[in-house]
């Protein structure tokens, strides 16, 4: 399939065959596009990402679950949280602002997202590979006692 063409069009030939019903191939061809809209959405174009007013109070790591020089992505706060050197913490949006993906993997330095190969530095969120073009949304946070806290 082209970029020209939407899901279905490669499929045209077969709701035209002239049969006068549905084949099996049209039905296959048909589920097939669904899931090709449905994968697609998955990256829709840049995620909802919270505000720190949300999200402020909220403990959203444990200071012994991040790695200096490293990090962690969470869930169910869509953020990833970074140790770039010991005892400084940074959270950023975890929705990537290529696509809206959900970045994932934090090693050497950088939050990876799988989606489309973008990285971003664990120092500030910055784009260090694209296709990505702008930064992550950074959050102020602090440690409170064993706890990173969004302030």
């Amino acid at each position: 399939m082209t970029n020209e063409q939407t899901p279905g069009a490669a499929c045209e030939h077969v709701r035209s065959a002239g049969s006068g019903g549905i084949g099996r191939r049209a039905v296959l061809c048909g589920a097939g596009a669904v899931g090709a809209t449905a994968v697609l959405a998955g990256c829709g174009s840049g995620g909802d990402t919270k505000s720190a007013d949300e999200l402020k109070g909220q403990e959203i790591a444990k200071v012994s679950e991040i790695p200096v020089g490293g990090g962690k992505t969470f869930g169910d706060t869509e953020l990833v949280v970074t140790q770039p050197q010991k005892g400084q913490f940074k959270a950023f949006t975890a929705v990537c602002t290529h696509q809206g993906c959900t970045v994932g993997r934090v090693a050497n330095g950088l939050i990876n997202c799988a989606c489309h190969g973008s990285e971003f530095k664990i120092t500030d969120g910055s784009v260090q590979k694209g296709p990505a073009d702008q930064p992550l949304k950074e959050y102020p946070v602090q440690v409170k006692g064993d706890s990173i806290v969004v302030v």
